[in-house]
């Protein structure tokens, strides 16, 4: 066949492209009635923290309003949004339209940490410093997300509490709920022990004791966030209680046990610093141009380290301590600096 040949039959006329109708868009699939079976790990969970976990991409209005109207079913009765699910309940739930997903973000490395105490209630590990403990405010992942990853098996993995992403130590990872609340429990009652080794500049005042002061966060310019203490009157004051004791004091530095009897947001660093005598290495609240000599000397992050904490065991009641012992990267005696 010649190439005008094969031109006579590939032709379409313009006409016909132009009044050609595109097929119609498949329908979305109309979202159906759900049954949820709660299982143990969800026991004891508020209907409504339930079902806002369950239907990602549903609005919280709109929960509360299908709880409200009756539409949801607990056990095939009304129940109210503080209502307690408890295991092999089931909860019937009206169609309802859940937004798209985004794409998924990049997986989180699995990774595991040094182990401290494991058992089938929580696990206890030896945070590095320098890595967050969940992911969030321009940090793609944490600790969390990242055993997560490492054991895919779990059925439940969740922070009991935070650390710094600057602060090495203990940290404890429930992996069930019920252990998740009554450690959360004793946090919340202040019941725990969590003691901190710091390093400041200088000869801590043995007179210093306790540290009462109210705290108040703020904004600095570019967003990021800063702690400060503030007078008892002041009207977003929060009430921050730091018990100091000096363990040792060598070439012009303290070494310091720090209980923290409240966990505000940089509680240690600014109690500390608000005495004088600032933690090494902190690069927001420190003696930057003696922090710039220490880390020519060796000291490459702040001296912060989750040492000791004591809690009740969730399972058995009875009262644990765990200790991390100081990094490689904290040394003790710190490096000499000599005087300017």
């Amino acid at each position: 066949m010649s190439i005008l040949a094969a031109n006579k039959y590939d032709r379409v006329p313009v006409k016909a492209i132009i009044e050609a109708k595109a097929s119609p868009p498949r329908p979305a699939a109309a979202p159906a009635v759900l049954h949820l079976t709660v299982d143990e790990e969800s026991a004891g969970q508020r209907l409504d923290n339930y079902l806002i976990r369950h239907l990602k991409g549903v609005p919280k209005t709109h929960v509360y309003r299908i709880i409200r109207s009756g539409e949801v079913r607990l056990n095939k009765g009304r129940a109210a949004a503080d209502a307690r699910v408890a295991a092999g309940d089931v909860v019937r739930v009206p169609p309802v339209r859940q937004a798209a997903r985004p794409d998924p973000a990049p997986a989180a490395p699995a990774r595991e940490f040094p182990l401290l105490l494991e058992d089938d209630w929580l696990l206890a590990i030896d945070k590095p410093a320098g890595v967050a403990v969940h992911g969030g405010s321009g940090v793609s992942f944490g600790v969390i997300e990242q055993l997560r990853r490492a054991r895919p098996q779990a059925r439940l993995l969740e922070l009991v509490h935070r650390l710094d992403r600057e602060t090495s130590g203990v940290l404890l990872v429930a992996k069930k709920r019920s252990a998740l609340k009554a450690l959360q429990e004793q946090f919340r009652a202040r019941s725990t022990g969590k003691t901190y080794l710091a390093v400041v500049r200088g000869d801590w005042p043995e007179r210093i004791k306790v540290i009462d002061a109210p705290l108040h966060k703020y904004l600095i310019e570019g967003g990021e966030r800063r702690v400060k203490t503030v007078a008892a009157e002041h009207p977003d004051a929060m009430r921050a209680v730091t018990l100091v004791r000096v363990r040792e004091r060598v070439g012009g530095y303290s070494l310091l046990e720090v209980t923290i009897k409240t966990g505000r947001t940089h509680q240690i660093r600014v109690h500390l610093a608000a005495q004088g005598h600032p933690i090494v290495g902190d690069d927001k609240y420190g003696d930057f141009a003696h922090n710039r000599l220490l880390h020519k000397r060796g000291l490459k992050r702040m001296f912060l380290h989750a040492w000791r904490l004591q809690f009740e065991h969730p399972a058995s009641g009875e009262r644990i301590e765990l200790l991390a012992p100081l990094p490689a990267d904290l040394p003790w005696p710190l490096p000499e600096v000599p005087p300017a």
